[in-house]
């Protein structure tokens, strides 16, 4: 029997405004899809992520008085080369997808990952008046997506290799080292023009043995940020990751520590750029990452 069509959706998150922060490509299963099959159509998009949805819990129950649980959904994240166990920006676009489509009527869903349980709440800006805009005559509400992810710790890392990291970073200074417990390698720079000014050499990169490359300086005092960073993962298929949610798992309770504060706005130094306002839950090592989103596209995968 032939596969059903499956809905796609674009979402750039991170951003308010279309053709910036992070794109992600959202896919509804309705039916099984071979790890191949997964795969493939992530390479076919070949976006920094695609993400596959499958509804865990039945519809909602019409009638208001029923019991109703909180919706899940099962979610992974694949990369055009492989899956990854974390993933931050295509999680806020699947949460604006879900709370944009009417497949839950509640502000909060579940979604069961290789991370374990990660939760998406939808909050509304303002009153119910500021919380309503107007696009092509219709009344859009305007919100932002609150996602609990955990911390993801960082630890010393061997000095020895700074030298081929700067190299990497084509020169840059680097102030300070450490490993992610992702695998990546954490680089704090002199400053957050220093992340910006940078020129990654994307070959050495990729030769560095761990997984990607983190970067982050402090932001200019003149700024409205706390800090800045980037992201860099060419062994995974993504040379440099315009918006990094999960990388901010890490950044942030190094900040904390840092700067003596449990509340970030960040910057995200990418060509595409991002925001993402942030809490650190210390008590529970959790981080609340928090952003707006834009759909750009829709569509259906035939095959």
């Amino acid at each position: 029997m032939a596969k059903k069509p499956v809905k796609y959706t674009v979402v750039d998150a991170f951003t308010e405004s279309a053709f910036k922060g992070n794109p992600a490509a959202v896919c509804l299963l309705e039916e099984e899809r071979d790890e191949d099959w997964l795969q493939a159509l992530a390479m076919e998009f070949n976006m920094s992520e695609t993400c596959y949805l499958t509804r865990i819990t039945e519809p909602e129950p019409l009638d208001s008085s029923a019991t109703i649980s909180t919706p899940r959904f099962r979610l992974r994240w694949f990369t055009p080369v492989d899956e990854v166990n974390l993933c931050g920006h295509a999680t806020l676009a699947a949460a604006h997808f879900i709370f944009t489509s009417s497949l839950v009527k509640g502000n909060l869903i579940e979604f069961i990952t290789l991370s374990g349980v990660l939760t998406a709440r939808k909050v509304m800006e303002g009153d119910k008046s500021d919380a309503l805009k107007w696009e092509n005559g219709e009344a859009q509400e305007r919100f932002y997506i609150e996602l609990d992810f955990p911390t993801v710790p960082v630890v010393e890392y061997n000095s020895a290799d700074v030298a081929s990291i700067s190299k990497a970073l084509n020169g840059a200074s680097v102030i300070d080292i450490k490993k992610t417990e992702n695998d990546d390698i954490f680089a704090v720079l002199p400053s957050g023009k220093t992340v910006v000014d940078i020129e990654p050499q994307f070959d050495d990169i990729r030769k560095l043995p761990r997984r990607g490359l983190i970067v982050t300086g402090v932001a200019p005092p003149d700024s409205e940020f706390d800090f800045f960073s980037r992201f860099f993962c060419p062994k995974c298929g993504v040379d440099e990751d315009p918006v990094c949610g999960s990388a901010h798992c890490s950044i942030v309770p190094y900040w904390s520590q840092k700067l003596g504060k449990c509340d970030f706005l960040a910057y995200q130094a990418s060509p595409r750029s991002g925001i993402l306002n942030i809490h650190l839950d210390e008590q529970n090592q959790r981080v609340l990452l928090r952003g707006k989103a834009v759909t750009v596209m829709e569509g259906c995968v035939l095959v």
